[in-house]
């Protein structure tokens, strides 16, 4: 007779594995609420301790309006890049993984070679930076959307590529026989079946571009294209750091990305494993 059910050794491992993750990944958000609850005073002494005096909405208020709005601002400019970068993602993700999957040709094996460069190879800032000002696209939104989508597009053909793997060819078959064109058999059969792996490419890269640091940092200077994990410099400099304020921020920039990834985190697994069978 088969037993059904977890055995005390495994119950106690993963009670035990929940305890550790507890401690990991939240008593560091517990931290980051403290600090940002606390006075400029007490926040200096960095001590993970209980606020003595809440200030949690005056701070937030200071940090909203801190230099005319700046973090609304940062949301904003954050949520075109993002909004932008995932659409072109996704759209031509999909077109190239279906070329790569469907379509063999002598170019594929190079072109996925090219894929395959892309995941492998850093970035190179400085001739990136000659090619924006180039196309007159540097310090531009725009160019920032482009960016986001060279440096995520190899991650996302490949996620398609392995998923469309999974589509049995006979759909493209019949739908070739009833006389649909390539592109009708791309967008009308086999982009409803990517829902999936689109929902997951969506929810991953829409965190990863929203908590870019980096690339605005060297492809997006200027006050005016401020983004919310830029907006961190506004309470830390050389000679003064306000911790309350800082951690507030922190707060305000992290809660976002952390209730998408909470609330779409099977979506995000069932993608990435949905293509693992067959490659």
């Amino acid at each position: 007779m088969i037993r059904h059910g977890l055995t005390p050794r495994q119950r106690n491992i993963g009670i035990a594995a929940t305890l550790v993750a507890s401690v990991v990944f939240i008593l560091p958000f517990v931290f980051i609420f403290f600090m940002a609850a606390k006075t400029k005073r007490e926040a200096a002494l960095f001590l993970f301790t209980w606020p003595s005096e809440w200030q949690l909405w005056s701070n937030l208020t200071e940090v909203v309006v801190f230099r005319d709005y700046m973090l609304l601002l940062a949301y904003f400019n954050s949520i075109i890049i993002t909004v932008g970068a995932v659409t072109l993602l996704v759209l031509f993700g999909a077109m190239v993984g279906y070329i790569l999957q469907r379509r063999p040709s002598g170019w594929n094996k190079l072109i996925y070679a090219g894929v395959l460069v892309g995941l492998m190879v850093p970035p190179a800032i400085v001739p990136t930076i000659w090619v924006l000002q180039g196309l007159g696209l540097f310090k531009t939104i725009s160019g920032m959307i482009l960016i986001q989508v060279a440096y995520g597009l190899s991650f996302a053909i490949l996620l398609f590529r392995s998923f469309i793997a999974t589509i049995p060819r006979d759909l493209d078959e019949a739908a070739i026989i009833d006389g649909a064109k390539p592109l009708q058999i791309f967008l009308r059969v086999i982009l409803p079946l990517l829902r999936p792996v689109t929902v997951t490419l969506i929810v991953v890269q829409s965190i990863f571009i929203f908590n870019d640091f980096t690339n605005p940092l060297y492809y997006l200077p200027g006050k005016e294209n401020v983004t919310v994990q830029l907006t961190l410099f506004n309470f830390q400099s050389q000679f003064q750091s306000q911790f309350n304020l800082l951690f507030m921020n922190i707060l305000l920039v992290t809660i976002p990305p952390l209730i998408v990834f909470v609330f779409f985190n099977r979506q995000i697994v069932a993608g990435m494993t949905a293509g693992a069978v067959k490659g």
